[in-house]
């Protein structure tokens, strides 16, 4: 395998951090590149994050060191967690708000329908979102929240009510219409086309694959070629950023723990 500049492990430390002080409000580091630099992500160009990774793959560490970089700055997030486990640092957190139970779940996502209207018309009546806080949904376990929130629909839906469940129809909405007005989904997982739609599927313009089968690959990254034949036997932590469907990098995640994202996003570290 031909020798990259890709450190084994990537930590909060010096000069990491003055890396993360130094960036605008809209950007954060995935990572750091073969070619030493680092790799992130700005949600003004690339609004919506897909991290897809095999069990064990560090998916809910990606998404946990995203976030609070994200708080860090002053954004607000809804952090949607049915393992009860994977983001417990955020809970508590006054810019976050936590849900764990998948009736609150659905609950929280009709509401976010009703802010994405309110932001538009605030853009509508003002010419733009200056003001609006950035808003992160955070999309932990995503595949089987959206089949339980799919067959959950199913047992209460009366006559008259969508055929699809409207906490679905929100967070397509909002992969449609957030870049607009600073609402951005990191998600958790390889959305099945039967709940998101391949047209909701396309909308994360950033997706990070890590120890992912062929099949995954083809489906996020068809512009760059075949699935690297290092896929399913990374390292802990390596994983392969492609954006706007046609770059791919094969990065080294940054890695924060459970306190040091707590302390990043109060400000603290």
């Amino acid at each position: 395998m031909k020798k990259t500049m890709l450190p084994d492990l990537l930590r909060l430390t010096a000069p990491v951090r003055e890396t993360l002080d130094a960036l605008p409000a809209s950007m954060a580091v995935i990572g750091v590149g073969a070619d030493g630099q680092s790799v992130t992500v700005d949600l003004d160009r690339s609004p919506h994050v897909l991290v897809s990774t095999c069990g064990g793959g560090g998916t809910s560490t990606i998404l946990r060191t995203l976030t609070a970089q994200f708080l860090h700055h002053g954004a607000h997030a809804l952090v949607l967690d049915l393992k009860m486990i994977s983001q417990q640092w955020a809970r508590g957190l006054p810019t976050v708000t936590y849900r764990d139970d998948v009736a609150d779940i659905h609950d929280a996502l009709v509401g976010l329908a009703d802010e994405l209207r309110r932001r538009i018309d605030v853009v509508d009546r003002h010419g733009s979102g200056v003001g609006l806080l950035r808003l992160v949904v955070v999309f932990e376990y995503g595949d089987a929240t959206l089949r339980r929130l799919a067959r959950d629909w199913e047992t209460v839906r009366q006559p008259g009510d969508p055929r699809v469940s409207p906490a679905l129809t929100a967070l397509t909405d909002v992969l449609f219409a957030g870049d607009m007005v600073r609402m951005n989904v990191f998600f958790n997982g390889d959305p099945t086309l039967s709940v998101l739609g391949l047209e909701g599927r396309e909308q994360f313009s950033t997706v990070v694959l890590g120890r992912v089968p062929a099949g995954t690959w083809r489906r996020f990254a068809p512009a760059v070629g075949p699935a690297p034949k290092d896929r399913g036997g990374l390292n802990r932590g390596r994983v392969h950023v492609v954006q706007g469907g046609d770059t791919v990098r094969q990065t080294q995640v940054l890695t924060l723990t459970d306190p040091e994202a707590l302390g990043r996003a109060a400000g603290i570290c």
